[in-house]
């Protein structure tokens, strides 16, 4: 096992490997529907020599909020573009009574529909990133999928988050009641039944706000979906796994949550904001050696939940080296022993970092197959699909037509700064007239042709001469601001 092991790392330090684990069959080719390309265009987006940027023709739809959007494939890496988007507008009908067989709706592209019944559904809009490695199976599956999911976990808050009231603490079983009943029912039946010393203490409950609920949502939504791709991953011939990046407009908020090493950062008035960070098994390092502490069973008696900070040689045993475990952000010194001269969990730094030598992200979607080379030892425990959701909330401030969210898969930002990113749009944007809808795919564009660089004699390089992305690029660039911006 250890040789096996040090097989992997030494293709993967000498750069022969892919960047997220062995490739694997299964994959195949589909780009976003929304790009509308005929087969000719298709073939150019396959092809890894021209690398063609693609991008929204201008005599197509537009997309929701006049959004931007641009992609381009690997230098080689993978056979097809396993990077997958998806941009929608998405009505949220209440749920119904069993009996209840709603016709469907259509969303008219504002906040708000009406039912049948005169009471508000809600619409949201919808900007989702998947980047797919070791085929492009869960990729292309959640990018179909995953904005149904969070539509689904939403429709039991059609009526409470219009509400201003706090939400219930308890759904009463018809889902049709008001919000104002939920709230006071069971009150009124509690203060009927508790004694009077008893009611301070069955009455002290949490603040939840609408937010939270919506968070709560859309986490849910994403382990529906981690589950229905283990469930239907063999009839569906889903290979591999993707990291995941969503954003969902609702009610005057921005939610950004994010599964995986794509990032989102939103330029206001020259300021970059955050919106994610990056889930990787240095950025993880301690919930990956808690569990193989927890769990020494998972490491399949070959790996350490110990990190060194290089590999231990044999004649070094009872000598003392830094350690550190799932408690430590700092380092000391602990007396080695056999157990130690095992392969650790975590190896390697930067982007070369990987879990069990193997893959280079810890969430996401997928992966349910996913082993460490030629063995029996599963990586999935290791794997979270639960993303961090950061919340914007567009109506405290005043935005210009310049001010965007960025979405961007790992291949932009391998190559290119925050800064840089932001220096890029805001010299596109000037270019342009607040009021042109062509200017956030023409800075989208931009982003991605500067990203994958010129093919000169010694590959992809950027501007600078530097080694340009070889990765798979996608990017978003969603206005906040701006005449009709918000339908």
């Amino acid at each position: 096992m250890l040789g096996r092991v040090r097989t992997a790392v030494a293709q993967l330090v000498g750069g022969l490997g892919p960047a997220h684990g062995p490739p694997a069959g299964g994959g195949f080719f589909s780009r976003p529907a929304f790009l509308q390309l005929t087969s000719e265009e298709l073939q150019r987006a396959d092809d890894h020599a021209g690398r063609a940027v693609q991008s929204p023709r201008e005599s197509c739809r537009r997309l929701p909020w006049s959004t931007g959007y641009a992609e381009v494939i690997n230098a080689g890496k993978s056979q097809h573009n396993e990077d997958q988007a998806c941009c929608e507008v998405v009505v949220v009908d209440r749920r119904c009574s069993p009996r209840c067989n709603p016709a469907p709706k259509e969303c008219t592209g504002e906040a708000e529909g009406v039912s049948s019944q005169g009471r508000k559904d809600l619409c949201f809009h919808y900007w989702g990133l998947f980047d797919g490695h070791a085929g492009s199976g869960a990729a292309v599956m959640a990018s179909k999928l995953l904005h149904l999911h969070i539509r689904d976990q939403l429709r039991d808050l059609v009526d409470i988050l219009q509400d201003s009231s706090p939400p219930p603490l308890c759904l009463p079983s018809d889902s049709r009641a008001l919000p104002a009943e939920r709230n006071r029912a069971p009150l009124a039946q509690a203060d009927a039944e508790l004694p009077n010393d008893a009611l301070p203490r069955f009455h002290l409950e949490k603040a939840v706000s609408h937010e939270s609920l919506v968070i709560g949502a859309i986490e849910n939504a994403f382990k529906r979906m981690d589950d229905q791709i283990e469930r239907e991953r063999t009839t569906r011939l889903v290979a591999g796994g993707c990291c995941a990046l969503a954003v969902v407009y609702l009610l005057g908020k921005v939610y950004v949550a994010n599964a995986g090493d794509s990032r989102a950062i939103i330029i206001r008035n020259g300021e970059i904001i955050p919106m994610s960070r990056e889930f990787t098994p240095e950025t993880e390092r301690q919930r990956l050696q808690f569990l193989g502490f927890l769990r020494p069973e998972l490491l399949g008696n070959e790996f350490t939940h110990l990190e060194f900070p290089r590999r231990i040689q044999h004649k070094e045993l009872g000598k003392k080296m830094l350690y550190r475990d799932q408690n430590m952000n700092g380092w000391a010194y602990k007396r080695i022993e056999e157990d130690d001269l095992k392969f650790p969990l975590i190896y390697g730094e930067g982007k070369k970092a990987r879990v069990m030598a193997t893959i280079g992200v810890t969430r996401g979607l997928g992966d349910h197959d996913l082993k460490v080379y030629n063995s029996n030892i599963h990586i999935k425990p290791f794997l979270s699909c639960v993303p961090e959701v950061r919340v914007y909330d567009l109506t405290q401030y005043e935005h210009c037509p310049d001010d965007v969210l960025v979405l961007g898969t790992d291949g932009l930002w391998d190559v290119t700064s925050d800064g840089e990113v932001a220096d890029v749009v805001t010299e596109v944007l000037m270019n342009y007239e607040p009021n042109d809808p062509c200017r956030y795919t023409r800075a989208a564009h931009e982003l991605v042709v500067r990203s994958r660089g010129v093919l000169k004699e010694r590959g992809w390089r950027l501007a600078n001469d530097k080694l340009g992305s070889g990765d798979d690029i996608s990017v978003f660039v969603i206005p906040l601001g701006g005449p009709g911006n918000y339908t």
